[in-house]
């Protein structure tokens, strides 16, 4: 008799990224407001926050890129990238987790080792001829680094902000705890 051979299981596979324009239906006009807003997403907690916003760094470090990552910035899954990932959070508590990558190859002369607990944000918005690519939106999203991989998620967006030729994708994935205390509806 043989023994049944384990089944390895494949790896999870995520909901793709798709245009903003195809979540508008199924969201609230309020998420909309979030999800689709091309300005800074940093002025934006400050504001609801009535000014009480830090940042949090998780991990700042050389990592992998993920498949989907590599696609949006155009480089061979699993290249290394500058990789960030910070909690953004307002009244001391985390609303958006925020993962940033870029290429290594693109961080000439951009200093960006030394933000620390500033908002990549706030020094991206104040770049000379910063273009923001499409916002891309996802319901369920990849998994992050430590503890921010355990907060629960209402929505996620990305896009990709270049100026010279320096490119980085931010992802911010936006927490119940947003939606609970703005009293957004979780859709």
């Amino acid at each position: 008799m043989h023994e049944a051979q384990p089944r390895h299981a494949a790896p999870p596979r995520w909901p793709r990224w798709r245009p903003a324009a195809a979540w508008r239906m199924a969201m609230s006009p309020a998420w909309w407001q979030w999800l689709a807003s091309r300005d800074s997403l940093t002025r934006r907690l400050v504001a609801a926050g009535g000014g009480d916003f830090r940042v949090r760094l998780l991990t700042q470090r050389i990592a992998r890129a993920r498949a989907d990552e590599a696609r949006a910035l155009g480089i061979a899954p699993g290249q290394r990238v500058w990789c960030r990932e910070v909690a953004l959070c307002v009244g001391g508590r985390p609303w958006v987790v925020a993962r940033s990558v870029a290429r290594l190859a693109s961080l000439r002369g951009q200093r960006l080792n030394q933000l620390g607990e500033r908002s990549l944000g706030s020094w991206l918005f104040r770049q000379p001829g910063l273009v923001r690519g499409p916002i891309e939106i996802i319901r369920q999203p990849p998994a992050l680094h430590g503890e921010a991989g355990l907060c629960e998620t209402c929505w996620s967006r990305r896009s990709l902000l270049r100026h010279g030729r320096f490119a980085v994708l931010v992802q911010e994935f936006f927490l119940v705890r947003m939606a609970d205390e703005l009293g957004l509806a979780k859709r």
